[in-house]
């Protein structure tokens, strides 16, 4: 529960500071690699799972008492946190490196957000 606390924390705590490097420090660079926009979904789409992994840890604590929603909150939240390091992860390598054979990797990522998000949905059903 406390997990996905802290590591909403930490991705909201990274993706402003992302957001705030890419549109200072390497505004000049992205926009010049045409990379600028994938940038901003990387970090969008790592911020949205941030608060949702936030969620996931509040919610555990509210349904303690229900084995079945717990676990598939956990599942949840793994897979929030699965997929905002493939998919974020795979768009800030691209940016940085412009190794784009990443963006064959970075459904994956989505996929695992996607899941994420039903398993939400299940653990309420």
């Amino acid at each position: 529960m406390k997990f996905f606390i802290q590591a909403g924390a930490i991705l909201g705590l990274v993706g402003v500071g992302l957001g705030a490097f890419g549109a200072h420090a390497l505004r000049t660079m992205l926009e010049s690699t045409g990379r600028a926009a994938t940038f901003e979904t990387a970090v969008k789409y790592q911020f949205y799972h941030a608060l949702a992994l936030v969620l996931v840890g509040v919610l555990m604590q509210l349904v303690g008492n229900n084995p079945a929603a717990v676990r598939l909150l956990g599942w949840a939240g793994y897979s929030f946190l699965g997929g905002v390091l493939i998919f974020s992860g795979s768009l800030y390598v691209l940016c940085f490196t412009g190794i784009t054979w990443l963006g064959a990797i970075t459904p994956l990522g989505g996929v695992a957000m996607i899941a994420g998000w039903a398993l939400l949905f299940w653990a309420f059903s």
